[in-house]
């Protein structure tokens, strides 16, 4: 009896089981075999998988099951729908939890998906993935990930709903649901965010974060390792925090829901008492943490709980049970539809513009905005593309963001638009404070809901503090742009702590990222337009020393890497900063009767995705070529014969200084294409 449920309120009394632990503890009854059905479908999934994390499911599923029941606005046939509840399990690892409850739900995950759990191309892997599974709607995996993005989601919803709502009729208005652990609460991130959201900053009143406090990590009872007041952080910060003392009391967790939804200015955190690998003889330890519980503690388990049905048998009234209140939970959906339609019928464009953005797609001749800058004149590409976002903010409502505090370094402020804080949401500049890791997760959690094409922003060198958002965007393929400035050693003063080196090479290496670091202006705002047209997310890298403009004309980013200057005998081919610096090369080369072409080369990612003939046209293949880039030179011999790059950090000098002493000169570059052309 595992397929689809019974439409029936009939309860037979042998398929009610009792849902209790040794201590008896717990609900009685058909809820009982609800939340035993989560439990056995997590164990059954890991032990046939012979991997994964049944205790936490097991810990949690009371939890779960009321939420999904009782207080989710959501709806299995279109998850989808643009007002729903976002639900976010930060504890990725515990992703059959989140896949029982979809699929006791109703959502199309099937018994046969779950008996695919963490196997090739199963939409079940071992951390949840947006876009395998319905109903997952962001990936997590790396802890604490998962807790920003809830906040990212929530700012989202307070946006939309500045943006779009009437004052008789709200289109937007739902809330946040965030599970963590504590590996999410020991990871900075969470600190981060959660000063962010509280009521001291911008009071993310939709938001409610339960924290799982099992008392155990992967190595054993958490005090071992984390020992601090979580409730007392959490205030510190205002936000609104209450207790469930025992997860199994169902009654608990209504109240503390009610108290979370009571608490409109400013979000809340529910801390939950659960005991990991409940009813199993590994229960609070860590060995229920991340491997199976083996054939003998399953029997043993299905005996303590009074679970007797065979691995993934579902009683059809428990499905029933389950769908029957999901049921009323949907019924939100239609409501929403009808007052959208109102909507629609007295509000024609704003209805279309909502749907565009919650599309993604973006508006007609919204490149029409791209600037032009002059050939000659010397400017910073951050100060350009400060420019360029805001020609093409005035088309595109959707694109907003901040800066991690370097808002005057960065130039990317909206300019006109505000600032976003709490109560006031109309504002496109969010400024996310020294907070990089959270900033990306936020940025992530924001183009996860929908609705925004955020972008985000800092120097180059501080990369590292936000790799992971980086990487989960291009995993998921989140349209969101992340500006990095201050791009190479020709910032200077600040020396190597500020000097990027190896950054490039590590962004270059990510799949489904396109990394962009235009040479003047003009490239600037056509890599600006790539990254906003882009379905996954770009870097822009940009300089903070100022580069002379090119010819408009001769620049196709798009293409990834344009020829500058013509040339017949060897190529130089370069990025960002040194483009400048290959054209002087290629003056002194001139001199001594050598003909260079200067190719820049912004995007290795859209050249490398066009066709060999316009590769080749660009970079022939039996031309010497030379790539110079003041950065590590991993990845440049795909496309050149020979790398002038750096193997050691930088130097505390005046930019021009520092590109002398390290050997990025015209000279030098010119005896190394006159060395690589006599190899011949």
């Amino acid at each position: 009896m595992s397929g689809s449920a019974t439409q029936t309120n009939d309860v037979r009394e042998d398929l009610i089981v009792v849902h209790r632990g040794t201590d008896g503890s717990g609900p009685e009854g058909i809820d009982g075999a609800c939340i035993n059905a989560i439990r056995f479908l997590a164990v059954d999934a890991v032990q046939k998988a012979k991997s994964g994390h049944p205790g936490t499911p097991m810990g949690l599923a009371p939890l779960a099951y009321r939420l999904f029941t009782h207080h989710l606005r959501h709806d299995p046939a279109q998850p989808d729908w643009p007002d729903r509840d976002r639900f976010v399990l930060s504890g990725g690892h515990a992703s059959m939890l989140l896949y029982a409850c979809l699929h006791l739900s109703g959502y199309d995950l099937s018994i046969d998906d779950l008996k695919q759990f963490r196997q090739w191309g199963s939409r079940t892997p071992g951390h949840p993935e947006k876009g395998e599974t319905p109903g997952v709607e962001i990936t997590t995996g790396p802890l604490g990930q998962g807790f920003a993005n809830g906040v990212g989601m929530a700012i989202a919803e307070r946006m939309l709903a500045a943006r779009f709502n009437e004052p008789d009729l709200d289109i937007v208005n739902h809330r946040t649901w965030v599970f963590c652990g504590e590996g999410d609460m020991m990871e900075g991130i969470s600190a981060e965010a959660a000063s962010l959201a509280g009521r001291l900053h911008l009071g993310l009143g939709k938001l409610t974060v339960f924290f799982d406090a099992n008392h155990v990590t992967l190595e054993g009872a958490a005090d071992v390792e984390f020992c601090e007041n979580v409730g007392e952080r959490f205030k510190a910060d205002d936000w609104h925090v209450t207790t469930v003392e025992d997860v199994n009391d169902l009654d608990q967790i209504d109240r503390a829901i009610a108290e979370t939804q009571a608490a409109v200015d400013r979000p809340s955190l529910v801390i939950v008492h659960s005991h990991i690998g409940f009813g199993s003889p590994q229960q609070d330890t860590a060995k229920a943490h991340g491997s199976p519980l083996g054939e003998e503690s399953v029997a043993k388990t299905r005996e303590t709980l009074g679970w007797n049905h065979p691995p993934f048998e579902i009683p059809d009234a428990v499905y029933a049970h389950w769908r029957n209140q999901v049921a009323e939970r949907a019924a939100a959906r239609e409501a929403w539809q009808q007052g959208f339609d109102h909507y629609r019928a007295n509000q024609p464009t704003r209805a279309d513009e909502f749907d565009r953005v919650m599309a993604g797609t973006l508006p007609e001749g919204w490149r029409d905005a791209m600037p032009r800058f002059e050939p000659g004149d010397k400017v910073a590409t951050r100060v350009s593309g400060g420019k360029v976002l805001n020609a093409f903010g005035v088309k595109l409502p959707e694109l907003v963001g901040g800066t991690a505090d370097v808002l005057s370094s960065t130039h990317t402020a909206i300019e006109g638009s505000g600032d976003l804080n709490a109560g006031d949401w109309a504002g496109r500049n969010i400024h996310f404070g020294i907070r990089e890791h959270a900033m990306g997760a936020i940025c992530n959690g924001m183009a996860a809901h929908g609705g925004f094409r955020p972008f985000c922003s800092t120097f180059f060198s501080f990369k590292d503090y936000m790799t992971e958002p980086v990487r989960l965007a291009a995993l998921m393929g989140l349209p969101v742009v992340f500006v990095f400035t201050h791009d190479s050693i020709g910032l200077g003063e600040d020396g190597p702590t500020h000097q990027p080196i190896e950054h490039l090479a590590s962004l270059r290496a990510m799949p489904h990222l396109r990394v962009f670091r235009p040479a003047d202006a003009n490239e600037t705002a056509q890599a600006w337009a790539e990254a906003i047209a882009a379905d996954g997310p770009s870097v822009l890298v940009l300089s903070r020393q100022g580069l002379p403009t090119l010819d408009p004309s001769v620049l196709d980013v798009a293409k990834g890497a344009s020829v500058v200057s013509p040339g017949d005998d060897v190529a130089l081919v370069s990025t960002g900063s040194e483009v400048s610096l290959v054209l002087e090369a290629r003056e002194v080369l001139a001199k001594q009767g050598v003909s260079a072409r200067v190719v820049s080369m912004p995007s290795m990612e859209n050249f490398r995705a066009q066709p060999a003939s316009i590769r080749n046209e660009i970079l022939p293949p039996a031309m010497p070529t030379l790539a110079v880039e003041a950065a590590a030179p991993l990845g440049w011999h795909e496309f050149a014969d020979d790398v002038m790059g750096l193997t050691r950090f930088g130097a505390s000098a005046p930019g021009p200084t520092v590109y002398k002493e390290l050997g990025f000169t015209p000279e030098a570059v010119a005896d190394r294409a006159t060395k690589l052309i006599a190899k011949g």
